[in-house]
C-alpha cells in the first residue's frame, strides 16, 4: 500500500510517502524552492518522496490532500455574508483568487501532478481529508501509543480551529471542535501582528521575547478578548479583531484597549512589546492547560498527542508536561500545516482503507524523513565551487568538528538526511559552544543575522538531560522547554536584578549561558545513539574535551533563508555569514583556508522573516 500526502496552497507546503504504512519520506516545499513557507504547489518535495521511496507515481494506491477547499470556501462565504456589508474590500480581493484556483483545487491538484506522468487517472487516486483530522492523524499514528487522546490546536482549518480526538489502534474520531472565528491560534497572531512581527512567521519571536516582559496585560486580555472557560472552551470578542473580514488582524478597538496602535516592523522594540508578549503567552499557556485537563477527564486518557501550529509553542508543553495532567505527552515535530501532508496520508492509510496499525515506537524516527547526499556528490559541488576542504573518516570528523567547537568556532553540520518539520534537529545545524557567555550574540548578530533577543535551544545527550535540566523524559524534537538546574544556574547580583527588558540579555545565567534564556529555561532537544548515532557522537566527544554534554544548536540558515537542503545550499549559506567551518559528511572546511572571492553578502539575501 504505498500513499502520498499533500498540502499546499496557504503555507509551508509539504509531500509526505507512506509504503505499507512506514513513514519513507517527508520534506517541506521550501527547502527545495528556496522560498521561506512556500505555499506553491510541491513539486519538488513529490519528486524527492517518490524518488526516495523508488516509487512510480502510477503504482500510488492513493495520494491525499491536507484539507477540504469547499468547506473553506463554505466558510469565506459564509464569514463575509454574516460581517455584511463590512469587509467588502476583502471579499473583493479574495474571491476571484478562489474563482480562479482555490474553487477547482482538484482539477489544479490533478494537473499539476501531470508532471510526473500524463496517463494516470489522479482523480480516482485522489482522497481529501478535513485539515484538523490531517493533524490529528500526523500527531496520533506515528505516536508509540495503542490509544490515546488527541488535541489539536492552530489559526483555523475549513471551519475547526480546535479540536479533540480520540485514537485506538487505527481509528480516530474527532470528541469535540471549536470553530471560527474564535481561536487560540489566531488570538496569538493577533499579537504577533500588533507587536510588529508577520503573522504565520513570527509567532515563536513572541514565545522568545516573553520573558523579558511581565504579563501585565494578562487580565485585560481575558476581561475583553477571550472567554476561557474551565471545560477548555472560549469564545473571542470579535469587535476587537479585524481578521474576519479585513486585511489586518486587529483594529482600532484593540488598539486603544492597549494604548496605541501596532509597533512598525524593525523598529526598536519598547517593555511594552515584551510585557505584550508575556502577557498573551500566560494566557495562551492557561488555555492549552484547561483544554488539556478536560480531555483528560473527559477521555479517561492517560496519554495526550499534540499537533497544530500552536503545539510548537514548546514554552506551553513544557508547563503542560510539568503539570502532570497525563502520564505522557508525544508531539508531532512538523506540527504546522507541512505536517498535515503526512497526516492526510496516515488518515488515508488507517481510517479511509481500514489498514491496521502496529503502535512500536516513534514512528517519526527522528524527524530525518529527508533527502542526504552521496560523499561524491559533495565532493562534485565543492570542487564546482573552488572550495578548499579535507575528506576524513567517521572518527576524524568527529574529533576535528569537537575540537573546533571546544576552541569557540561555530560549525555548519550537515549530515544524514535532512529533518522534517521546522526545527533543525542535529542533521542540518549550526552548533557552538554553550559554556560561551558572547556565543548567542554572535550567533544572532552576525552568523544568523536576526534579532539579538532570539534564544538557542541545546541539544543534550539523553542519558545526560536530568543532570543539566529539571527534566527526565526524551525531548528528540526540541518542543519542550525546562529550567536549568540550580547546580549549573549563576547567581544574579542586585544590580544585575534590577535590570529591565532587553538589558538582561548579556547577563550569563549559568555555566552554559548560550542555551539559558533570561528566565532560566531552555528549549531542549534530547539525543540519543540509536536515533541519530554520528550526532550523539559529537556530544560525546565535545564533552570529553570539555567535560559539558551540550551543544547550542539552531537552524543551518540565515534570518529569511529557509533551513539548507544541500551541499550547495550549505557551502553558501557559510560563504555568505561568519561561520567558522562547516562539515557536510565526511568534508570538513575552515572559513580561513577559503579564498576571499569565494565570499557573498548573505545579509540582504533573504526578505525579512
Amino acid at each position: 500500500m504505498r500513499i502520498l500526502g499533500i498540502s499546499a496552497y496557504y503555507h509551508d507546503a509539504a509531500a509526505a510517502l507512506l509504503v505499507d504504512g512506514q513513514i519513507v519520506a517527508a520534506a517541506q516545499e521550501e527547502r527545495f524552492t528556496r522560498i521561506k513557507h512556500d505555499p506553491s504547489f510541491p513539486q519538488h518535495a513529490i519528486g524527492y518522496c517518490l524518488s526516495e521511496g523508488g516509487v512510480d507515481i502510477a503504482t500510488l494506491d492513493g495520494i491525499a490532500f491536507y484539507d477540504k477547499p469547499f468547506l473553506k470556501f463554505e466558510r469565506l462565504l459564509e464569514t463575509y455574508l454574516a460581517f455584511a456589508p463590512r469587509g467588502f474590500r476583502s471579499f473583493a480581493a479574495a474571491l476571484p483568487v478562489w474563482l480562479k484556483d482555490k474553487l477547482f483545487q482538484k482539477r489544479q491538484i490533478c494537473e499539476a501532478l501531470c508532471v510526473f506522468g500524463n496517463d494516470v487517472d489522479y482523480a480516482q487516486k485522489l482522497m481529501f481529508s478535513e485539515h484538523h483530522l490531517s493533524h490529528a492523524a500526523s500527531a496520533f499514528f506515528p505516536s508509540p501509543f495503542d490509544a490515546a487522546a488527541v488535541l489539536t490546536m492552530d489559526g483555523v482549518g475549513e471551519w475547526t480551529t480546535t479540536s479533540l480526538a480520540i485514537g485506538r489502534g487505527h481509528q480516530l474520531k474527532v470528541q469535540r471542535e471549536i470553530q471560527f472565528p474564535h481561536s487560540i491560534g489566531l488570538l496569538y497572531s493577533a499579537f504577533t501582528y500588533y507587536t510588529g512581527f508577520r503573522v504565520n512567521s513570527g509567532e515563536y519571536k513572541i514565545m522568545g521575547l516573553a520573558p523579558y516582559g511581565e504579563p501585565r496585560f494578562a487580565d485585560l486580555i481575558k476581561s475583553h478578548l477571550i472567554d476561557l472557560r474551565d471545560d477548555g472552551s472560549f469564545a473571542l470578542d470579535l469587535k476587537y479583531f479585524n481578521y474576519c473580514t479585513g486585511l489586518t488582524m486587529t483594529n482600532a478597538r484593540f488598539h486603544a484597549l492597549f494604548g496605541g496602535p501596532p509597533r512598525s516592523p524593525e523598529s526598536p522594540l519598547t517593555q511594552r512589546e515584551m510585557d505584550l508578549a508575556a502577557s498573551i503567552q500566560s494566557v495562551t499557556e492557561e488555555a492549552v492547560l484547561k483544554l488539556a485537563q478536560f480531555a483528560r477527564r473527559s477521555t479517561g486518557m492517560r496519554r495526550l498527542c499534540l499537533a497544530g501550529g500552536v503545539a510548537l509553542n514548546c514554552v506551553a508543553n513544557g508547563k503542560l508536561l510539568r503539570a502532570g495532567v497525563f502520564d505522557e505527552l508525544y508531539i508531532q515535530p512538523a506540527a504546522g500545516d507541512a505536517g498535515g501532508a503526512l497526516g492526510a496520508a496516515l488518515a488515508a492509510h488507517h481510517i479511509a482503507l481500514s489498514q491496521p496499525r502496529r503502535a512500536n515506537g516513534d514512528a517519526m524516527r527522528g524527524s530525518y524523513l529527508g533527502p542526504s547526499f552521496r560523499l561524491t556528490e559533495i565532493s562534485d559541488t565543492l570542487d564546482q565551487a573552488g572550495a578548499v576542504y579535507r575528506v576524513l573518516n567517521e572518527d576524524a570528523v568527529i574529533a576535528q568538528t569537537a575540537a573546533w567547537l571546544a576552541e569557540g568556532l561555530a560549525v555548519g553540520w550537515c549530515c544524514g538526511r535532512m529533518e522534517f518539520g521546522p526545527r533543525a534537529l542535529g542533521a542540518r545545524s549550526i552548533l557552538a559552544d554553550p559554556r560561551s557567555p558572547t556565543m548567542q550574540k554572535q550567533l544572532n548578530l552576525k552568523v544568523k543575522y536576526r534579532e539579538s533577543f532570539r534564544p538557542f535551544a541545546p541539544s543534550v545527550r539523553r542519558e545526560d538531560v536530568a543532570q543539566w535540566f529539571d527534566m527526565d523524559v526524551d525531548s528528540p524534537y526540541m518542543l519542550l522547554v525546562a529550567d536549568v538546574k540550580a547546580q549549573h544556574r549563576r547567581e544574579m547580583t542586585d544590580e544585575e536584578l534590577s535590570l529591565f527588558g532587553i538589558e538582561k540579555l548579556n547577563v550569563p545565567r549559568s555555566t552554559v549561558p548560550a542555551v539559558t534564556h533570561v528566565d532560566y529555561s531552555a528549549r531542549i532537544q534530547t539525543v540519543d545513539a540509536q536515533t541519530h548515532p554520528r550526532y550523539h557522537a559529537l556530544l560525546t566527544a565535545f564533552q570529553q574535551l570539555t567535560g559539558c554534554p551540550i551543544l547550542v544548536n539552531t537552524s543551518f540558515n540565515v534570518r529569511g533563508e529557509p533551513i539548507v537542503c544541500t551541499p550547495e545550499d550549505a557551502f553558501r549559506c557559510f560563504m555568505g555569514c561568519e561561520l567558522d567551518a562547516l562539515v557536510i559528511e565526511n568534508a570538513v572546511l575552515l572559513k580561513a583556508d577559503q579564498s576571499v572571492a569565494l565570499r557573498t553578502d548573505y545579509m540582504q539575501r533573504y526578505a525579512l522573516d
